[in-house]
């Protein structure tokens, strides 16, 4: 598996020829909207030009479910799977197209090409957010979407994950550090990836003081 930081909390994972890209924010949407959002590391362009057979929304924000993004993703003609729940579905299925938009709320399960794809609990301002665990290659990928510390969330996690990826910069509904290395040291997966930092910010994530935390890098791939 390959996995590759796309800045904010978006990640694009390369399995066995399968390419799937989660809450891919690759624009300047929100810095319209609020010029205190404006993006502090450019676009890599050559991430718009993938052809992704997946693509996750975890809830209906603008960094996550982006309509600028997802226009130059979903103009092609190549059949796309689109996994989102209830308000993100909706907003993103307004591009049509042959894509296959599947509503992907807390408990559901979908398999594409042998990667199986699991919603789970997320605690955001977003009435539908989501986290997402992704099975391949025998390993347990957990992506935790925004998600504030929220205790009924571990009845949805399994045993034995082998990447957690969590927000901790503690604004907008997210966990901080204290609180995503508490998340961490329930979960105790193998290892744990701090992300939702940098773009609109000065945060460093080095100083999230856990462990097992793997620092990313933007538009580099994630070395677990």
């Amino acid at each position: 598996m390959k996995i590759t930081w796309l800045g904010q909390a978006g990640l694009l994972f390369e399995t066995n020829g399968i390419k799937i890209m989660v809450d891919p924010y690759l624009s300047d949407s929100c810095g319209k909207v609020n010029p205190a959002l404006k993006r502090r590391v450019p676009v890599d362009e050559s991430f718009l030009k993938i052809n992704p057979d997946i693509i996750i929304c975890t809830h209906n924000h603008l960094d996550h479910t982006d309509p600028e993004t997802l226009e130059k993703l979903l103009c092609g003609e190549k059949s796309i799977t689109v996994l989102a729940p209830q308000a993100a579905w909706t907003e993103a299925r307004k591009f049509g197209g042959n894509h296959n938009y599947v509503q992907f709320n807390r408990h559901t399960e979908f398999t594409v090409g042998g990667v199986l794809f699991r919603a789970v609990k997320a605690e955001h301002s977003d009435i539908h957010p989501i986290g997402v665990i992704i099975e391949a290659e025998a390993k347990k990928y957990y992506v935790t979407g925004d998600t504030l510390y929220n205790t009924d969330i571990f009845e949805d996690i399994p045993q034995g994950i082998d990447a957690m990826f969590l927000p901790v910069n503690g604004v907008g509904n997210n966990m901080n550090m204290t609180d995503a290395k508490r998340f961490c040291e329930k979960i105790n997966p193998k290892a744990a990836v701090p992300v939702h930092c940098g773009l609109f910010d000065n945060i460093d994530m080095n100083e999230f003081d856990y462990e097992k935390a793997v620092v990313p890098e933007f538009f580099k791939e994630i070395k677990l």
